[in-house]
């Protein structure tokens, strides 16, 4: 029997989830966001992905019998849209973005699949949406159990930024053999990684292109000592997965995300003069330490919101923010992975996306459990 498992990702954004996926086995058969924008990174790295720009807010049966066909769904992830739950924001109840919480768990009535696996902001925990969190559960409660939820960081899980989630975890017993919170979560084995773990490898940043579609290609710094984390970083992507340019120019040492941000010399004099682990009183910028961890990156919102851009972190020794690769590689995304030309886009990719470490870990324990009990069924 193959031992290739297919997934279905719900707000999909650029593809964080997916990718951890990706990376533990498994096989995106279905992509769904409404966010276009947001979703042409998950085109340009999953190039054998069904992409689908959709509303899943309306979706249904049907929907979903012309995307998946006959393909067998085992799993599903996904991160509803959080800014309603979210400690940073305005935290309206009424926001409409609140809603989709329920339609997660609607869709997995409609697909079936296994186990799911759904994440979302620490807010979600908070009092006042407790009765939103178990609506929306009994929605699949009577034929799945749920582990979860909980709340993960990523640096728990070998990524160099601070990102705590919340895990919903559910599995059908009488397709999969009963699953342990111990055991789904477990990260024994992941080790600890610091910002220059991280970073350290990479270059300065490139001049900004007028060319709308050039994805910032930098390179190495040669001359810098190369972390584990960061070989790691620079692997090629398992077959089938990744653009075509971006695996052609990472064989040249080459990787997207270098363009630079303009500071007027004021902020630059200001940058200088911070010490590692401080916050610029005007940006509120902090300066990232070589031996500490990145805070939590933002994303910023849309074009719908406001268009307004996440604050971002200063480099560890140079008067700058970081640019959109070392958010990459501290989040946890490899060098092969594109975001977007522009670097507000690919920001708002990056702070909206679950870690691919935290997300790789977490879909290669459910693996391992889910292959065993099929060899348990073969030899019955």
């Amino acid at each position: 029997m193959s031992n290739s498992l297919n997934i279905v990702d719900l707000f999909c954004g650029c593809g964080g989830f997916g990718l951890g996926a990706e990376l533990a086995g498994f096989k995106s058969i279905a992509a769904v966001d409404v966010d276009e924008t947001l979703q042409s990174a998950y085109k340009l790295n999953f190039p054998h992905t069904r992409v689908i720009k959709g509303d899943l807010s309306t979706m249904d049966e049907n929907s979903w019998r012309l995307i998946v066909q006959n393909s067998v769904v085992d799993g599903v992830i996904g991160g509803p849209p959080c800014q309603g739950y979210s400690r940073m924001g305005k935290r309206e109840q009424t926001d409409p973005r609140n809603q989709l919480l329920h339609h997660y768990f609607r869709h997995i009535t409609i697909l079936n699949p296994k186990f799911f696996v759904m994440e979302n902001v620490e807010g979600l925990l908070d009092e006042c949406y407790k009765d939103v969190l178990n609506d929306a559960i009994n929605i699949v409660s009577d034929k799945y159990t749920i582990i979860g939820p909980k709340v993960v960081d990523a640096t728990d899980y070998g990524a160099a930024t601070k990102r705590k989630r919340v895990i919903i975890f559910g599995y059908d017993p009488l397709r999969v053999n009963a699953v342990s919170a111990e055991e789904l979560f477990d990260n024994s084995e992941c080790r600890s990684t610091t910002v220059k773990d991280a970073i350290f490898d990479l270059a300065e940043p490139i001049s900004q292109s007028k060319d709308k579609k050039d994805f910032g290609w930098g390179e190495y710094n040669g001359k810098r000592s190369l972390s584990e984390y960061a070989l790691k970083m620079r692997s090629l992507p398992p077959k089938d997965v990744g653009s075509t340019e971006a695996i052609r120019r990472l064989k040249a040492k080459m990787l997207s995300g270098f363009f630079d941000t303009q500071h007027t010399p004021e902020v630059t004099k200001r940058y200088e003069a911070l010490q590692p682990e401080e916050v610029d009183s005007i940006s509120r910028s902090k300066k990232l330490s070589w031996s500490g961890v990145c805070p939590t990156l933002r994303a910023g919102t849309g074009a719908d919101k406001g268009s307004y851009q996440a604050v971002r972190p200063i480099h560890p020794t140079s008067a700058r923010v970081i640019t959109v690769r070392e958010a990459a590689r501290l989040q946890g995304f490899p060098d092969w992975f594109c975001f977007h030309p522009t670097k507000w886009h690919s920001f708002r990719m990056i702070g909206n996306s679950v870690s691919p470490i935290v997300s790789e870990k977490l879909m290669i324990n459910i693996k391992n459990l889910i292959l065993n009990v099929r060899q348990e069924q073969n030899v019955l």
